[in-house]
């Protein structure tokens, strides 16, 4: 287990009041801030289990560039643009190679190894033209647990120049689909949220659908084909244990966790009909929340676990309803041309991510939860299967081209930083989970 603690650095949380550097994510940026990110120096070159201080230092930098790269509010600069801080530099670098390549921020940090054999990382942020210490902290981790010292550097970095919480340090469950078309093999799938450490969790003996990660990020649920019968599975990725959730005579959907992990929402197809149920995870108990000759599906939690959204055709044709966590109450919120589905309440509350199916094609689209102000963010052909970043700023996607390949994307909420996330093979399906703790 990796183990991470404040180490040989005081954390600091703020900058100096007279420091104001920062970035308005409010609406989205066209100039993405220029940051310097150099290798991490070392105090001495240590062979580990992972390579040795000074390639870890250069993979540590490399690892946060892409991170905030990937956020479409940072520009990475060129290392060859300005000369790179020693190890007795980075509590005090010289400012002048950096505003000289146009840097606004520094993110710098340095690798030793210990005598135990765990490795120190410490991470800086600083303000190039005011010279201010923006962020310090220092974590202790196995030799293993780099990459995760970089996320987490790369969220206090984030974090601090845009004022909202870092989503880097994180996970992704999804489908890995391989084969001929006609004969697919899905296999269960996680890796960090830029594609590392990628792991199959199933082996491709039976259909896979739909995984949705937890509160707690060590348990997903999904949809099974197992001995041609769906069901809803729930998997816990420490121990690799499987249990299935009820025995309904008919099929059944995955759905998603409570905010707490305590209680499963899925639907239930009895006679061409769905309805949504509640199962509590602790009692093994199952509750109906909907009835009627509807088909309801696609239900998720407000963060606050008082409201479900979810699909359904009650109305003649496929919308987003929200209704209290009981099954009472429920109001229409979507309106307009086409159908609506597969709707995901961010963790911030404030919006609902959907699939809008209009014209032919899928987008994807958000909508506060009275049903205002509903936006499209993306334009493709195929864009389906919503899921947000732990802090509510990026949705995560599957997108189908028309020659049938699949892949993961992900979209901002000013719909302009569309990127592929890396996958090795076709992917749909994908759930973002919280923050590591």
């Amino acid at each position: 287990m990796m183990r991470f603690a404040a180490a040989l650095l005081a954390l600091t949380l703020a900058a100096p009041a007279a420091a104001q550097l920062r970035i308005d994510i409010t609406s989205g940026t066209e100039q993405p801030m220029p940051i310097a990110v150099p290798a991490f120096p070392t105090s001495a070159a240590v062979q580990t289990p992972a390579g040795s201080t000074v390639e870890l230092g250069r993979q540590v930098a490399e690892v946060i560039s892409g991170n905030l790269a990937g956020s479409g509010l940072f520009k990475p600069l060129n290392p060859q643009a300005f000369t790179a801080p020693g190890f007795s530099e980075v509590t005090g670098p010289q400012f002048g190679s950096f505003r000289a390549a146009a840097a606004q921020a520094l993110a710098t940090g340095f690798v030793t190894a210990n005598p135990d054999g765990t490795l120190t990382i410490g991470c800086y942020l600083y303000d190039v033209f005011s010279e201010e210490q923006l962020v310090r902290q220092g974590f202790t981790v196995t030799p293993a647990g780099w990459r995760r010292a970089a996320h987490k550097c790369s969220d206090l970095v984030y974090s601090r120049l845009t004022g909202e919480k870092g989503y880097f340090d994180s996970r992704i469950v999804y489908v890995a689909e391989s084969g001929p078309r006609t004969k697919r093999v899905k296999r269960l799938a996680v890796m960090d949220q830029d594609g590392a450490n990628h792991r199959f969790l199933t082996s491709g003996q039976s259909l896979v659908l739909m995984p949705r990660f937890s509160p707690a990020n060590e348990t997903i649920s999904y949809m099974s084909f197992s001995a041609d019968r769906p069901r809803v599975w729930i998997y816990n990725l420490g121990t690799g244990q499987q249990e299935s959730v009820g025995s309904f005579d008919s099929m059944s959907f995955a759905g998603r966790f409570s905010p707490d992990g305590r209680t499963l929402v899925f639907s239930v197809t009895r006679a061409g009909n769905s309805d949504i149920y509640a199962y509590d995870i602790g009692s093994k108990t199952t509750r109906r929340l909907t009835s009627g000759n509807s088909i309801d599906t696609s239900p998720s939690f407000s963060p606050d676990g008082r409201k479900i959204v979810f699909e359904s055709d009650r109305g003649g044709a496929q919308q987003l309803y929200v209704m209290n966590a009981d099954g009472s109450g429920a109001q229409r919120i979507s309106f307009g041309d086409g159908r609506a589905g597969s709707p995901v309440w961010s963790p911030r509350g404030d919006l609902i991510a959907f699939t809008r199916m209009q014209g032919g094609k899928f987008r994807i689209a958000v909508i506060r939860p009275d049903g205002s102000g509903e936006r499209l963010l993306t334009d493709s052909w195929q864009d389906e299967s919503p899921s947000w970043s732990p802090n509510g700023r990026v949705i995560l996607f599957s997108r189908s081209e028309r020659n049938g390949r699949s892949s993961l994307r992900s979209i901002d909420l000013t719909g302009r930083n569309d990127r592929r996330i890396p996958t090795p093979m076709e992917a749909s399906d994908p759930s973002w989970g919280p923050l590591l703790k």
